[in-house]
């Protein structure tokens, strides 16, 4: 790929544009390893320091994301919920594991964690450690979401049963998974803890290993469910209707996406400390 000599903008820029081209595209796929600096130099024939100002430029565009002995690594943008699933799997490889979740059910999480959780039973992944925290709408008292069309929250109850239900499922189950592997000695120390808040359930929130982080709105969709065996018209939170963005922690304070995860993660651990409360 040698660049074009007529072309009037600098190298860098050139190389920017070939790289970003090539991410817009897909032949450099969401989540995956741009070549290193010195692969990169040797195929534009450039110097290093000419793809570093590249990189940058990607950067800060926010189509690469950089991770500290890793390297540089094309963002997955928008992704639908399946896309958390080779991050989790990808967290599971660490020694240490750690999984926070905030949102509407435990859905997703269960759906998507169910696999390296098999791997672990099998011996493929071995982390040392794994602690999960839930944290969840508490479906025991009124809420402006989930409600019946048309009604008070406070004549929801039923609908609040029929979500609190969905969600003690997910989250026990995962619960119930973790600990048999702990019982079996396969996971030295792991640890599932849920707590719940009176707030609505109106976007989801994963982060993984405290450096990964997926973000997601809860679009808010009239539906019909079946509740005591009759079909009512209800307004709920649709978390697979939510495209998730990810953030990355990539070790620069400065960066955009490091602070953006910290500040979540300082405010999650303010929810979980102060509002939230254990689930019975």
């Amino acid at each position: 790929m040698s660049l074009d000599p007529d072309d009037p903008r600098p190298p860098y820029q050139q190389v920017a544009s070939s790289l970003r081209a090539a991410i817009l595209t897909r032949k450099i796929g969401p989540g995956e390893k741009l070549p290193s600096q010195h692969e990169l130099a040797a195929t534009y024939g450039v110097a290093r320091m000419t793809i570093q100002q590249a990189l940058r430029i990607l950067k800060d565009e926010g189509l690469t994301v950089s991770r500290q002995g890793s390297g540089v690594f094309a963002r997955a943008r928008t992704e639908r919920p399946v896309g958390l699933r080779p991050h989790i799997e990808a967290a599971f490889e660490a020694e240490k594991v750690t999984i926070d979740f905030l949102g509407y059910t435990a859905e997703t999480l269960h759906g998507v964690i169910s696999e390296p959780l098999d791997k672990v039973r099998t011996g493929r992944h071995t982390p040392k450690s794994l602690h999960i925290r839930l944290l969840l709408s508490d479906m025991s008292r009124p809420l402006s979401l989930p409600v019946l069309a048309n009604n008070r929250p406070e004549d929801s109850a039923a609908v609040r049963d029929r979500m609190a239900d969905i969600s003690t499922r997910h989250a026990g189950a995962i619960r119930e998974t973790v600990q048999e592997l702990a019982d079996l000695a396969l996971i030295p120390e792991a640890t599932v803890e849920t707590r719940v808040h009176g707030t609505a359930p109106l976007f989801k929130c994963f982060i993984i290993n405290d450096t990964d982080m997926f973000f997601g709105y809860y679009p808010v969709v009239p539906h019909d469910v079946r509740i005591d065996g009759e079909l009512v018209a209800i307004l709920d939170p649709m978390g697979k209707d939510a495209s998730m963005f990810q953030y990355t922690d990539d070790g620069d304070p400065d960066s955009t996406d490091s602070q953006f995860v910290a500040q979540t993660r300082e405010w999650f651990n303010s929810i979980w400390n102060t509002i939230a409360i254990p689930h019975p």
